[in-house]
Protein backbone atom coordinates (compact mmCIF):
# COMPACT_ATOMS: atom_id res chain seq x y z
CA UNK A 1 0.00 0.00 0.00
CA UNK A 2 2.97 2.42 0.72
CA UNK A 3 4.64 1.54 -2.24
CA UNK A 4 1.08 2.50 -4.49
CA UNK A 5 1.00 5.56 -2.29
CA UNK A 6 4.59 6.68 -2.92
CA UNK A 7 4.47 5.85 -6.70
CA UNK A 8 0.82 7.75 -6.72
CA UNK A 9 2.44 10.86 -4.71
CA UNK A 10 6.24 10.61 -7.35
CA UNK A 11 3.40 10.13 -10.33
CA UNK A 12 1.39 13.57 -9.37
CA UNK A 13 4.91 15.13 -8.26
CA UNK A 14 5.99 14.45 -12.32
CA UNK A 15 2.85 15.96 -13.55
CA UNK A 16 3.22 18.81 -11.92
CA UNK A 17 6.97 19.65 -12.54
CA UNK A 18 6.69 19.08 -16.39
CA UNK A 19 3.18 21.62 -16.35
CA UNK A 20 5.38 24.10 -14.46
CA UNK A 21 8.02 23.49 -16.96
CA UNK A 22 5.93 23.75 -19.81
CA UNK A 23 4.68 27.44 -18.63
CA UNK A 24 6.25 30.24 -20.36
CA UNK A 25 7.41 33.29 -18.44
CA UNK A 26 8.98 35.97 -20.09
CA UNK A 27 10.68 39.26 -17.91
CA UNK A 28 9.57 42.81 -19.11
CA UNK A 29 11.61 46.18 -18.81
CA UNK A 30 10.50 49.25 -18.29
CA UNK A 31 11.37 52.52 -16.05
CA UNK A 32 9.59 54.74 -13.61
CA UNK A 33 6.10 53.79 -12.68
CA UNK A 34 3.19 52.03 -13.94
CA UNK A 35 1.48 54.99 -16.09
CA UNK A 36 -0.19 56.16 -19.21
CA UNK A 37 2.97 55.44 -21.29
CA UNK A 38 2.91 51.05 -20.12
CA UNK A 39 -0.59 50.39 -20.03
CA UNK A 40 -0.49 48.62 -23.47
CA UNK A 41 2.07 46.62 -21.81
CA UNK A 42 0.18 45.81 -18.49
CA UNK A 43 -2.77 45.48 -21.21
CA UNK A 44 -0.57 42.74 -23.44
CA UNK A 45 0.43 40.60 -20.50
CA UNK A 46 -3.14 40.29 -19.27
CA UNK A 47 -3.99 39.65 -22.68
CA UNK A 48 -1.54 36.83 -23.52
CA UNK A 49 -2.19 35.12 -20.14
CA UNK A 50 -5.76 35.21 -20.61
CA UNK A 51 -5.54 33.74 -23.88
CA UNK A 52 -3.07 30.93 -22.88
CA UNK A 53 -4.61 30.13 -19.73
CA UNK A 54 -2.30 30.94 -17.44
CA UNK A 55 0.59 29.06 -19.81
CA UNK A 56 2.56 32.55 -20.83
CA UNK A 57 3.05 35.15 -18.19
CA UNK A 58 5.23 38.41 -18.32
CA UNK A 59 6.54 39.61 -15.25
CA UNK A 60 6.99 43.42 -15.82
CA UNK A 61 9.24 44.89 -14.39
CA UNK A 62 10.45 49.17 -13.57
CA UNK A 63 13.20 49.77 -13.08
CA UNK A 64 14.58 45.78 -11.42
CA UNK A 65 16.33 44.65 -14.62
CA UNK A 66 18.28 47.34 -16.25
CA UNK A 67 18.33 51.01 -16.61
CA UNK A 68 16.02 52.38 -19.33
CA UNK A 69 19.16 53.20 -21.50
CA UNK A 70 20.60 49.62 -21.38
CA UNK A 71 16.95 48.06 -22.08
CA UNK A 72 18.27 47.65 -25.78
CA UNK A 73 21.58 46.14 -24.85
CA UNK A 74 19.64 43.68 -22.56
CA UNK A 75 17.53 42.50 -25.20
CA UNK A 76 20.67 41.79 -27.54
CA UNK A 77 21.91 39.36 -24.93
CA UNK A 78 19.26 37.69 -23.90
CA UNK A 79 19.32 39.38 -20.27
CA UNK A 80 15.19 39.74 -20.36
CA UNK A 81 12.10 38.97 -23.23
CA UNK A 82 10.73 42.00 -24.06
CA UNK A 83 11.60 45.61 -23.26
CA UNK A 84 10.57 49.26 -23.56
CA UNK A 85 13.35 51.85 -24.88
CA UNK A 86 13.37 55.42 -26.63
CA UNK A 87 14.84 56.26 -30.24
CA UNK A 88 16.58 59.09 -28.68
CA UNK A 89 18.41 57.69 -25.58
CA UNK A 90 21.15 56.08 -28.25
CA UNK A 91 20.14 57.40 -31.66
CA UNK A 92 23.11 55.92 -32.90
CA UNK A 93 22.02 52.15 -31.94
CA UNK A 94 18.50 52.65 -33.92
CA UNK A 95 19.28 55.56 -36.61
CA UNK A 96 16.18 54.55 -38.68
CA UNK A 97 13.37 55.09 -36.24
CA UNK A 98 14.66 58.28 -35.71
CA UNK A 99 13.27 59.28 -38.81
CA UNK A 100 9.88 59.48 -36.02
CA UNK A 101 11.60 62.19 -34.11
CA UNK A 102 11.49 64.91 -36.88
CA UNK A 103 10.35 68.20 -35.79
CA UNK A 104 6.92 69.25 -36.94
CA UNK A 105 6.10 66.19 -38.88
CA UNK A 106 2.33 67.24 -38.46
CA UNK A 107 0.96 64.28 -36.57
CA UNK A 108 -2.31 65.60 -34.84
CA UNK A 109 -3.22 62.97 -32.50
CA UNK A 110 -2.59 59.05 -31.43
CA UNK A 111 -3.79 57.20 -33.97
CA UNK A 112 -1.85 59.00 -36.76
CA UNK A 113 1.51 58.52 -34.47
CA UNK A 114 0.50 54.83 -34.14
CA UNK A 115 -0.19 54.76 -37.59
CA UNK A 116 3.39 56.08 -38.96
CA UNK A 117 5.04 54.08 -35.92
CA UNK A 118 3.82 50.92 -37.22
CA UNK A 119 4.71 51.67 -40.86
CA UNK A 120 8.35 52.23 -40.64
CA UNK A 121 8.36 49.30 -37.70
CA UNK A 122 7.42 47.42 -40.68
CA UNK A 123 9.96 48.52 -43.56
CA UNK A 124 12.75 45.63 -44.37
CA UNK A 125 15.60 47.74 -43.68
CA UNK A 126 14.52 48.87 -39.94
CA UNK A 127 13.74 45.37 -39.19
CA UNK A 128 17.07 44.47 -39.96
CA UNK A 129 19.05 47.07 -38.15
CA UNK A 130 16.82 46.30 -35.21
CA UNK A 131 17.74 42.81 -35.61
CA UNK A 132 21.54 43.56 -34.81
CA UNK A 133 20.40 43.48 -31.53
CA UNK A 134 18.18 40.46 -31.52
CA UNK A 135 15.36 43.08 -31.25
CA UNK A 136 11.81 42.20 -33.08
CA UNK A 137 9.96 45.20 -33.29
CA UNK A 138 6.44 44.55 -31.51
CA UNK A 139 4.87 47.96 -31.09
CA UNK A 140 4.82 51.62 -30.52
CA UNK A 141 4.11 53.46 -27.48
CA UNK A 142 2.56 57.00 -28.88
CA UNK A 143 2.89 59.89 -27.55
CA UNK A 144 1.44 63.31 -28.72
CA UNK A 145 3.43 66.11 -29.47
CA UNK A 146 5.69 67.47 -26.53
CA UNK A 147 5.59 70.46 -24.75
CA UNK A 148 7.83 72.56 -22.33
CA UNK A 149 7.00 73.15 -18.74
CA UNK A 150 9.39 75.92 -17.59
CA UNK A 151 10.13 77.93 -13.99
CA UNK A 152 10.17 81.73 -13.84
CA UNK A 153 8.63 83.91 -16.29
CA UNK A 154 6.99 82.41 -19.34
CA UNK A 155 8.53 82.22 -22.81
CA UNK A 156 6.37 82.60 -25.35
CA UNK A 157 8.78 84.29 -28.34
CA UNK A 158 11.74 82.34 -29.56
CA UNK A 159 13.85 85.21 -28.74
CA UNK A 160 13.56 84.01 -25.25
CA UNK A 161 14.63 80.50 -26.11
CA UNK A 162 18.15 81.89 -26.28
CA UNK A 163 20.44 80.01 -23.95
CA UNK A 164 17.40 78.37 -22.30
CA UNK A 165 18.27 74.69 -20.90
CA UNK A 166 15.84 72.09 -21.41
CA UNK A 167 15.40 68.88 -21.18
CA UNK A 168 14.88 67.44 -24.57
CA UNK A 169 16.21 63.93 -26.61
CA UNK A 170 16.80 63.00 -29.75
CA UNK A 171 15.02 65.33 -32.94
CA UNK A 172 13.58 68.10 -30.45
CA UNK A 173 16.53 68.34 -28.54
CA UNK A 174 17.82 69.44 -32.31
CA UNK A 175 14.69 71.63 -32.58
CA UNK A 176 15.36 73.74 -29.33
CA UNK A 177 19.22 74.11 -30.21
CA UNK A 178 18.54 75.65 -33.92
CA UNK A 179 16.64 78.27 -32.06
CA UNK A 180 19.26 79.29 -29.55
CA UNK A 181 18.10 77.16 -26.42
CA UNK A 182 20.70 74.24 -24.63
CA UNK A 183 19.49 70.86 -24.67
CA UNK A 184 20.64 67.87 -22.59
CA UNK A 185 19.51 64.32 -22.67
CA UNK A 186 18.90 63.37 -19.47
CA UNK A 187 16.50 60.44 -18.85
CA UNK A 188 12.85 60.67 -17.97
CA UNK A 189 13.65 59.60 -14.31
CA UNK A 190 16.53 62.10 -14.01
CA UNK A 191 14.21 65.10 -15.31
CA UNK A 192 12.84 65.96 -11.93
CA UNK A 193 16.16 66.81 -10.22
CA UNK A 194 17.52 68.39 -13.00
CA UNK A 195 14.57 70.75 -12.67
CA UNK A 196 14.97 70.91 -9.15
CA UNK A 197 18.43 71.65 -8.95
CA UNK A 198 18.21 74.05 -11.49
CA UNK A 199 20.46 71.85 -14.02
CA UNK A 200 17.53 72.80 -16.78
CA UNK A 201 15.09 75.63 -16.74
CA UNK A 202 12.59 73.78 -19.04
CA UNK A 203 11.55 70.20 -19.36
CA UNK A 204 10.11 68.63 -22.23
CA UNK A 205 7.75 65.57 -21.96
CA UNK A 206 4.05 64.63 -23.37
CA UNK A 207 1.35 65.18 -20.26
CA UNK A 208 1.81 61.61 -18.57
CA UNK A 209 5.65 62.32 -18.52
CA UNK A 210 4.66 65.30 -16.75
CA UNK A 211 2.60 63.80 -13.76
CA UNK A 212 4.66 60.92 -13.48
CA UNK A 213 7.97 62.28 -12.93
CA UNK A 214 6.48 65.03 -11.11
CA UNK A 215 7.94 67.95 -13.58
CA UNK A 216 4.65 69.77 -13.10
CA UNK A 217 5.27 70.02 -9.45
CA UNK A 218 8.20 72.37 -10.00
CA UNK A 219 5.90 74.28 -13.11
CA UNK A 220 5.30 78.06 -13.18
CA UNK A 221 4.29 77.59 -16.92
CA UNK A 222 3.50 75.20 -19.72
CA UNK A 223 3.65 75.68 -23.43
CA UNK A 224 -0.24 74.48 -24.76
CA UNK A 225 0.30 74.81 -28.33
CA UNK A 226 4.38 74.91 -29.03
CA UNK A 227 4.20 70.99 -30.34
CA UNK A 228 7.53 71.00 -32.20
CA UNK A 229 6.94 66.83 -32.21
CA UNK A 230 7.50 63.48 -30.06
CA UNK A 231 10.11 60.70 -29.35
CA UNK A 232 9.70 57.12 -30.79
CA UNK A 233 9.36 54.68 -27.61
CA UNK A 234 9.11 51.02 -28.78
CA UNK A 235 8.41 48.38 -27.16
CA UNK A 236 10.96 45.08 -28.52
CA UNK A 237 11.11 41.36 -27.81
CA UNK A 238 14.05 39.35 -28.09
CA UNK A 239 13.79 37.35 -31.86
CA UNK A 240 15.32 33.97 -29.93
CA UNK A 241 12.71 34.26 -27.14
CA UNK A 242 9.87 35.14 -29.90
CA UNK A 243 10.80 32.33 -32.31
CA UNK A 244 10.66 29.90 -29.24
CA UNK A 245 7.17 30.24 -28.31
CA UNK A 246 4.70 28.12 -29.32
CA UNK A 247 2.38 28.98 -32.23
CA UNK A 248 -0.52 29.42 -30.25
CA UNK A 249 1.76 31.71 -27.85
CA UNK A 250 2.95 33.34 -30.74
CA UNK A 251 -0.38 33.90 -31.53
CA UNK A 252 -1.71 35.16 -28.62
CA UNK A 253 1.07 37.40 -28.14
CA UNK A 254 0.82 39.05 -31.94
CA UNK A 255 -3.29 39.11 -32.06
CA UNK A 256 -2.74 40.87 -28.51
CA UNK A 257 -1.10 44.10 -29.79
CA UNK A 258 -4.30 45.53 -31.81
CA UNK A 259 -6.11 45.66 -28.52
CA UNK A 260 -3.53 46.66 -26.17
CA UNK A 261 -3.06 49.64 -28.37
CA UNK A 262 -6.72 50.65 -28.15
CA UNK A 263 -6.58 50.32 -24.44
CA UNK A 264 -3.24 52.51 -24.56
CA UNK A 265 -4.92 54.93 -26.26
CA UNK A 266 -8.46 55.20 -24.66
CA UNK A 267 -6.74 55.29 -21.42
CA UNK A 268 -4.30 58.10 -22.62
CA UNK A 269 -7.60 60.30 -24.26
CA UNK A 270 -9.06 60.23 -20.86
CA UNK A 271 -6.07 61.57 -19.07
CA UNK A 272 -5.84 64.34 -22.16
CA UNK A 273 -9.12 65.23 -20.88
CA UNK A 274 -8.78 66.20 -17.34
CA UNK A 275 -5.15 67.97 -18.63
CA UNK A 276 -6.33 71.13 -18.04
CA UNK A 277 -7.73 70.95 -14.73
CA UNK A 278 -4.52 69.25 -13.54
CA UNK A 279 -2.76 72.78 -14.49
CA UNK A 280 -5.37 74.89 -12.47
CA UNK A 281 -5.47 72.41 -9.92
CA UNK A 282 -1.12 72.94 -9.71
CA UNK A 283 -1.64 76.81 -10.27
CA UNK A 284 0.50 76.11 -13.93
CA UNK A 285 0.18 79.02 -16.17
CA UNK A 286 -0.74 77.77 -19.79
CA UNK A 287 1.05 79.79 -22.44
CA UNK A 288 -0.16 79.85 -26.17
CA UNK A 289 2.67 80.72 -28.54
CA UNK A 290 1.39 83.02 -31.55
CA UNK A 291 1.10 81.47 -35.14
CA UNK A 292 3.97 84.11 -36.05
CA UNK A 293 6.38 82.53 -33.76
CA UNK A 294 5.12 78.97 -34.61
CA UNK A 295 6.18 79.57 -38.13
CA UNK A 296 9.53 81.11 -37.33
CA UNK A 297 10.42 77.96 -35.29
CA UNK A 298 9.14 75.85 -37.97
CA UNK A 299 11.28 77.80 -40.84
CA UNK A 300 14.41 77.23 -38.24
CA UNK A 301 13.82 73.79 -37.05
CA UNK A 302 11.95 71.62 -39.82
CA UNK A 303 13.28 71.85 -42.98
CA UNK A 304 17.08 72.43 -41.89
CA UNK A 305 16.70 69.52 -39.40
CA UNK A 306 15.09 67.20 -41.81
CA UNK A 307 17.87 67.56 -44.62
CA UNK A 308 20.42 66.99 -42.70
CA UNK A 309 18.92 63.78 -40.83
CA UNK A 310 18.13 62.10 -44.90
CA UNK A 311 21.86 63.45 -45.84
CA UNK A 312 23.23 61.60 -42.66
CA UNK A 313 21.22 58.39 -43.26
CA UNK A 314 21.57 58.67 -46.91
CA UNK A 315 25.32 58.69 -46.14
CA UNK A 316 25.49 55.54 -44.15
CA UNK A 317 23.74 53.58 -47.45
CA UNK A 318 21.14 53.30 -45.75
CA UNK A 319 17.23 54.42 -47.04
CA UNK A 320 16.61 58.18 -45.00
CA UNK A 321 14.63 59.44 -47.78
CA UNK A 322 12.70 56.35 -48.71
CA UNK A 323 11.84 55.97 -44.92
CA UNK A 324 11.02 60.10 -44.60
CA UNK A 325 8.59 59.51 -48.06
CA UNK A 326 6.94 56.30 -45.89
CA UNK A 327 6.03 58.79 -43.37
CA UNK A 328 4.57 61.71 -44.97
CA UNK A 329 2.88 59.40 -47.39
CA UNK A 330 1.25 57.19 -44.03
CA UNK A 331 0.29 60.32 -42.38
CA UNK A 332 -1.48 62.03 -45.36
CA UNK A 333 -3.62 58.22 -45.47
CA UNK A 334 -4.10 58.63 -42.01
CA UNK A 335 -5.66 62.19 -42.06
CA UNK A 336 -7.53 61.42 -45.25
CA UNK A 337 -9.41 58.30 -42.92
CA UNK A 338 -9.84 60.32 -39.72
Amino acid sequence: MNKMLTGAVATALSVSFVAEASATEWNVSVWGKRRAFTEHIEKLAELVSEKTGGEFTMNVSYGGLSKNRENLDGISIGAFEMAQFCAGYHPDKNRLITVLELPFLGVENLDQEVAISHAVYAHPAVQDEMAQWNARLLMTSPMPQYNIVGTGDPRDELAEFEGMRVRATGGLGKAFEAVGAVPTSVTATEAYQAMESGVVDTVAFAQHAHLSFGTINQADWWTANLNPGTVNCPVVVNIDAYESLTDEERDALDSSVDEAIAHYLANYGALLEKWDSVLEEKGVAKVEISDAELDAFRATAADPIRAAWIADIEGQGLPGQELYDLVESTLADAKGSN
